[in-house]
């Protein structure tokens, strides 16, 4: 085994160099196996109760850290050599084989040229796994009635070449592997053709690359798919992250207990939907303060229950937020520090004043993220779980990190947003995205984009791209979690805008500065101001058809886009006219610059 040290940052130990993702260093095409390979000893377990009652069984853990000299005496996590088939940069030879110089293996050629990774591997279409393509094999087939006798027959291994065919002009026909034994050659654009590793009898081996053949049970049905070695889509990471806060429970949970345990209940549950339990709903409604319906509803079991809730991670920390920001100042010493601010007495435009909630300054607050697997070539494929041990009693070790950070919490009026969500131009403008995202094969991966997503998501947008200006922190630093959902039992509206590198950056102070309500408000109107004029207007502004899958409509990299890791939804669903209007559309603030630029009667 040869022995590279490269650092790593311990976010990209989760994406985007986690488990099954290919990793070029110094010159070598590296891929990090599952969690079954770790020293179990060296990366130690992080607890987050909120996030393993969403994973089920298994464990956290940390990959090792190491700062400076130290390093080389730290204990490191393995890493796989794929693709294994390179060509050499001076002779143009392809090979599996490595080299050695002085007893020690090397990236290098018997000539002494340096080793380059082949340009294409083979993909699973649907069953996310990953292969070497064989290109002696591959080179010595094609249309079987032009192959003579000698090129089906060639056992010439070490006669190989990958070279460039100037004569060819640009492109993957002037890429060619040729076999100087037989005399055969095959350029690349022969190997990129829907069906062709099928055709050529290149079948899936079904398994990853460092998992032993004898790992594969069952054979894999699907067909390959020859791609670029560095293709964004060979790896899509299934991350899953939660805030270490005290659960809450929210408050239709605590009412449905109340509903349970009146001593008419049990009368209206038999009564089965029948004429008495109306009436007994309405006595059991009237001694509780609730509606007859919310009593009915508890009753047939229409509810969400306990443990769906209970396991719904944005559910349990809405109902957080809204405990500190009704407790005013945040005198506890844990790692969820809210303090909760109100707008009395703020200076600042009356159309935003009045959507506003509530304001909380998160002081402090843990992050844990955790890898649960990967996908490749298709967002619908199989999922590659993060740990691969075979054995029935074992726990599954999860690739985790814990950030802490500090943020700003924004609530908005639930009235006043469903009031603006009703309109029907704002329900037709978001029907466009709900359409296109459920023709989406990342439909499982996105939210519903109802108006108040849509329109939320857009602003903590706007908002990141103000605070980069303001707080001292990196564009890239920040990271949004959007809590806007009609259709639960407890609706949701608020954004959570929070340092996301607090690995490098940690908790400085800035963005809490910031949430001071007196500095919050000028910003958002700022925010907003800077949105109105894109430089890309006035194409952006009348654009529907924006960002990967046009899932965006007016939203651009010059008003509106973030980067990707600091969006949940990687740049998608976002739309500047839910936001501040539009010809054919009222925004959720429309009125917030019409209102700051107009002329004070005074003057």
């Amino acid at each position: 085994m040869e022995k590279i040290r490269h650092d790593l940052r311990l976010s990209e130990t989760i994406s985007p160099f986690g488990v099954g993702a290919i990793v070029d260093v110094r010159g070598e095409s590296l891929m990090a196996p599952d969690t079954s390979w770790w020293d179990k000893k060296f990366a130690h377990e992080i607890s987050c109760e909120r996030l393993m009652a969403r994973l089920g069984a298994g464990v956290l853990r940390q990959p090792p850290a190491h700062a400076g000299p130290a390093g080389k005496d730290t204990p490191a996590l393995p890493y796989w050599r794929f693709p294994a088939w390179r060509f050499c940069e001076r002779c143009d030879k392809v090979s599996m084989l490595t080299g050695k110089k002085k007893g020690k293996w090397s990236n290098t050629c018997e000539c002494g040229g340096q080793l380059v990774p082949m340009r294409y591997i083979a993909v699973c279409e649907k069953g996310s796994h990953v292969q070497d393509i064989h290109w002696f094999q591959w080179a010595h087939r094609g249309r079987a009635a032009s192959l003579s006798e000698a090129v089906r027959f060639c056992r010439d291994y070490k006669s190989l070449r990958f070279r460039k065919l100037a004569s060819r002009g640009e492109g993957l026909a002037s890429l060619v592997v040729q076999c100087y034994g037989c005399g055969n050659s095959r350029s690349l654009a022969e190997l990129v053709a829907k069906g062709a590793l099928h055709r050529d009898g290149i079948r899936c081996g079904g398994r990853q690359p460092w998992e032993p053949e004898e790992s594969v049970k069952t054979p894999c049905s699907y067909e390959l798919v020859a791609v670029q070695r560095g293709a964004t889509g060979n790896y899509i990471a299934e991350r899953i992250s939660a805030l270490d806060i005290p659960e809450e429970r929210p408050q239709s949970e605590e009412v449905a207990d109340k509903i349970r345990g009146h001593m008419l209940f049990e009368r209206v549950v038999t009564d089965n939907g029948g004429p008495q339990s109306e009436l007994l709903a309405g006595l059991i409604a009237e001694d509780l303060g609730v509606a007859p319906e919310t009593v009915l509803a508890v009753a047939a079991g229409e509810e969400s229950t306990a443990d769906e809730m209970l396991l719904d991670l944005k559910d349990g920390e809405w109902a957080a937020f809204l405990k500190k920001l009704d407790e005013g100042r945040d005198g506890t010493g844990s790692d969820f520090v809210v303090d909760g601010r109100s707008l009395e007495g703020v200076v600042g435009p009356e159309s935003l004043l009045s959507k506003i909630a509530g304001i909380g300054q998160v002081r402090r607050v843990r992050e844990v993220r955790a890898l649960r697997g990967f996908r490749r070539h298709d967002a619908e494929a199989a999922m590659i779980n993060a740990d691969l041990g075979t054995n029935r009693r074992y726990r599954p070790t999860y690739p985790a990190i814990e950030l802490f950070g500090e943020g700003i919490f924004l609530r908005f009026d639930e009235k006043k947003l469903a009031e603006w969500e009703a309109q029907p131009g704002v329900q037709a403008r978001a029907r466009i995205l709900k359409e296109r995202r459920a023709d989406s094969p990342w439909a499982g991966r996105l939210n519903v984009p109802e108006p108040r997503y849509i329109a939320l998501h857009t602003l903590a947008h706007l908002l990141i791209r103000r605070l980069a200006f303001a707080s001292g922190y990196a564009s890239a630093a920040l990271q949004e979690r959007i809590y806007a959902n009609s259709d639960r039992t407890d609706k949701t509206a608020g954004v959570l805008i929070y340092t996301a590198a607090g690995d490098a950056q940690g908790t400085l102070g800035g963005l809490v500065r910031l949430g001071e309500p007196g500095k919050l408000i000028p910003l958002l109107v700022a925010a907003l101001d800077d949105s109105d004029f894109c430089s890309n207007d006035p194409v952006c502004i009348e654009s529907d058809r924006q960002g990967a899958s046009q899932l965006n409509l007016s939203a651009c990299h010059g008003c509106s886009l973030v980067s990707e890791t600091s969006c949940e939804t990687g740049n998608r669903l976002l739309d500047r006219q839910l936001v501040l209007g539009g010809s054919d559309v009222s925004g959720l603030l429309d009125d917030v610059l019409k209102e700051v630029r107009r002329p004070d009667d005074g003057s």
